[in-house]
């Protein structure tokens, strides 16, 4: 695959931390081949680089139940991971940052890795953690996680702020300020219209759906996406099963009754449901056929979240998969520009859009 391919969100670090049961250790770090293969990962880089994947926004995502001086503590350990994981695999890998180191690694043959921060608990409450985040290579703040902060409200929590508090209009400000691009992956609605309110560079959405196909939460509303040309952001189309088919979503509320109401495993669970629906390839298009449909077609990118759930569509179960999605879409009559745009055109677009939204500030 020759064209620039830019994954947005993909949480390998977190899986090596979990594997670890703990900090990854240099030790750590030798036995987990990552030039070699993991089997007990969906990402290394034969994978990688028969999926044609170029970039890579690695996640540096620490759970947002953490006391947030012990979240901001574990996010640093995230970052210098991802730089230890880069530093021992230079010939294949490359840090980057700007759309122009992206397609630098490009050209040289190397996968460009960037750094996304998912949740912003990460920042402890304190614009000074969030702007010292930028300087260590962050790209991206998600604002939340799957709780809410002081100042931002989840899309799976109980709503607080209404969306942003002014504090969090100061955080996106800053955000804009210090070309950090401001991820609405997570959060509420209310808090996807504060940002766009709020925002003067291009925001994205680094692994979430169309809700108008599956009504997930983490899917993103038609009036949502219908902003995103004035503003210029990307959405781009996770893989996860429940966000992708509305049938998997309902077995999955199915299973979560069930442990809620015989508070056994979900495994056990699951066994009693029967198997889960299958997804594929083809409903993946879907979705991004339908967040170009309304959007357009240079608002429409992809968020795979591989090593962040514990399933994924059959085609698609690890990083090498991309082929078949693409394949899928050209089958359906995308151009080669097109797929272009897609594949990472759009999302280089909206780093230097948020560069040059900086440089003005």
């Amino acid at each position: 695959m020759t064209r620039l391919l830019i994954d947005g969100h993909n949480d390998l670090p977190y899986a090596l931390r979990t594997l670890a049961a703990g900090p990854v250790s240099d030790a750590d770090l030798d036995r987990f081949e990552l030039d070699r293969g993991l089997p007990d990962a969906r990402t290394d880089l034969p994978r990688l680089t028969a999926g044609g994947v170029s970039a890579q926004f690695w996640s540096v995502y620490v759970p947002a139940d953490l006391p947030e001086p012990e979240a901001v503590v574990q996010t640093l350990e995230q970052i210098d991971l991802v730089r230890r994981l880069v530093g021992r695999h230079i010939d294949r890998m490359t840090p980057a940052c700007t759309a122009d180191e992206v397609a630098a690694a490009f050209r040289g043959g190397r996968i460009a890795s960037l750094l996304g921060a998912e949740g912003g608990h990460s920042i402890g409450g304190s614009l000074g953690v969030l702007r010292m985040l930028r300087q260590l290579g962050v790209r991206y703040l998600t604002l939340t996680h799957t709780r809410n902060t002081a100042w931002a409200d989840s899309a799976t929590d109980t709503p607080a702020c209404g969306g942003l508090s002014e504090f969090g209009r100061d955080v996106v400000r800053e955000m804009n300020r210090i070309g950090m691009l401001v991820d609405l992956s997570h959060v509420a609605d209310t808090t996807m219209r504060a940002a766009l309110e709020t925002t003067r560079a291009p925001v994205v959405f680094s692994h979430s759906s169309a809700r108008a196909l599956c009504e997930h939460v983490r899917n993103v509303p038609d009036e949502v996406l219908a902003r995103l040309p004035d503003n210029g952001g990307v959405c781009m189309v996770t893989f996860v099963p429940a966000f992708v088919s509305a049938e998997r979503y309902t077995w999955e509320k199915e299973r979560d009754a069930e442990v809620r109401r015989t508070g056994q495993p979900r495994a056990v669970a699951a066994v009693r449901l029967g198997p889960p629906p299958p997804v594929t390839v083809a409903q993946v298009a879907d979705h991004v056929e339908h967040v170009r449909a309304v959007a357009g077609v240079r608002h429409v990118g992809l968020g795979g979240d591989f090593d962040g759930c514990d399933d994924m569509p059959s085609g698609l179960t690890d990083v090498s998969g991309y082929p078949r999605l693409f394949a899928e879409l050209s089958g359906r009559g995308w151009s080669a520009d097109e797929l272009a745009a897609l594949a990472g055109g759009n999302v280089l677009r909206v780093l230097r859009a948020a560069d040059d939204t900086a440089a003005i500030s």
